[in-house]
C-alpha cells in the first residue's frame, strides 16, 4: 500500500530505533518479577514509558518517540504481561500495586523525578501515580485519554463503538450467548478466568480483536493478535474493568486532578478515537491546571496512528532544552 505524505511525515519524525543499554529484572510484593529495560543517554533526562492496556506490554517501537542523545528512557512490562512474569497472572494485580512497582522502579533507578509518558491504559496508570505522588513528577505527555469511567467502558463494551464497526461488533458480541449480553465484561471474565484454556485462548483472541478492530482510524480486521499476548492482555484488561480499576468513585482521576496543578502536561488525543471518545480528554484538560489539549484531527486510538506520533515527537523534542 502507498504512503500517504502523513505517514512519510510521522515515520520520518521517528526517531531510529535504539538498544537499551541496560536489562534488569525486579522482584516486587505479590509474587512478581518485572521486566524493566533503559535505552538513550544514561545520564539524560529521565521518561518514563507507560504502557497501555492493561495488559499490553512494551514494544522496541515505544523507544522511538525520543531524542536518543537526551532522555534516558525507562520502559517496563506492568505485572503479568510482556517479559514480566508470573505471564497473564491476575494474582495480586491491581492499578495500585502497578502505582507502587513505578515508585519501586525510580527508586531503583535511583530518579528523583522523571517525566511520565503513557497512552491509553498508560495514560490512566500515569494520571493515578501523579496524583499520588506529584513531587515526583516533572511533567507528562498522554495520548488517548481513559478514566476508568463506567461511561466509558459502557460505550466500548455495550454497543455504542460497535455502531462505527458492526461486522467486528457482531463478532465480539455473538460469542456470548443472549442471555449474558447486557454485560458483556462480566461474560467475558467468566471465560477468561475459566480453567479450560482453550475456551480462555478462544474469548481472548476475541476481545483482543474487538479492540484491534478500532485501534486505527482505517480499521482493521478485528482478529487480533494471537497466543500468549492475546491471552494477558485479555485476561488483564477484564480483570481490570470488571473492578472498575479499583477506583474508590468513578469519577476520581477528575476530582483529584487539582493535584496535577504545577505539573506540565500535553495531552493528544486523536478527533475520531472509538476507543477512548475525545470527551475525557477535554474533561481532564479543563480538571488539569495548564494542561495543552492537541486534538489530533485525522486520528483514532493508536500509538502509531500518524499525526498522533509526529505531535508526540514534537512534544518531546519540546522537553529537552
Amino acid at each position: 500500500m502507498r504512503e500517504s505524505e502523513a505517514d512519510i511525515s510521522a515515520r520520518q519524525a521517528l526517531y531510529p530505533a535504539i538498544e537499551p543499554f541496560s536489562r534488569l529484572r525486579l522482584e516486587v510484593p505479590g509474587g512478581h518479577d518485572l521486566y524493566v529495560e533503559q535505552c538513550g543517554n544514561p545520564k539524560g533526562k529521565p521518561v518514563v514509558v507507560l504502557h497501555g492496556g492493561p495488559g499490553g506490554g512494551c514494544s522496541p517501537g515505544m523507544r522511538r518517540f525520543f531524542d536518543p542523545e537526551v532522555f534516558r528512557v525507562i520502559l517496563f512490562d506492568q505485572r503479568g504481561c510482556g517479559r514480566s512474569r508470573p505471564h497473564s497472572s491476575l494474582e495480586n494485580n491491581t492499578a495500585w500495586d502497578l502505582v507502587a512497582d513505578i515508585e519501586r522502579i525510580r527508586e531503583k533507578l535511583g530518579i528523583d523525578k522523571w517525566i511520565l509518558f503513557g497512552g491509553s491504559w498508560g495514560a490512566t496508570l500515569s494520571l493515578l501515580y501523579a496524583e499520588a505522588h506529584p513531587e515526583r513528577v516533572e511533567a507528562m505527555a498522554l495520548r488517548g485519554i481513559f478514566l476508568m469511567m463506567q461511561r466509558e467502558l459502557a460505550w466500548f463494551y455495550g454497543g455504542g463503538a460497535g455502531q462505527f464497526r458492526p461486522v467486528e461488533w457482531k463478532r465480539f458480541a455473538e460469542a456470548i450467548p443472549a442471555a449474558e449480553r447486557a454485560d458483556l465484561i462480566a461474560a467475558y471474565h467468566k471465560r477468561l478466568t475459566s480453567d479450560d484454556l482453550m475456551e480462555q485462548t478462544r474469548h481472548a483472541r476475541l476481545w483482543a480483536g474487538w479492540e484491534a478492530a478500532c485501534a486505527t482510524l482505517q480499521g482493521g480486521g478485528g482478529h487480533g493478535p494471537d497466543g500468549a499476548y492475546a491471552r494477558a492482555f485479555s485476561r488483564i484488561e477484564c480483570h481490570y474493568f470488571v473492578h472498575q480499576g479499583w477506583l474508590t468513585r468513578d469519577d476520581q482521576l477528575l476530582g483529584d486532578a487539582s493535584r496535577l496543578a504545577g505539573i506540565p502536561g500535553h495531552i493528544v488525543q486523536g478527533r475520531y478515537d472509538l476507543i477512548c471518545p475525545p470527551l475525557s480528554a477535554q474533561l481532564l484538560h479543563e480538571a488539569w491546571p495548564g494542561s495543552q489539549l492537541h486534538m489530533i484531527q485525522q486520528g483514532g486510538h493508536a500509538l502509531s496512528e500518524p499525526g498522533i506520533a509526529a505531535k508526540l515527537v514534537e512534544i518531546m523534542n519540546g522537553m529537552r532544552g
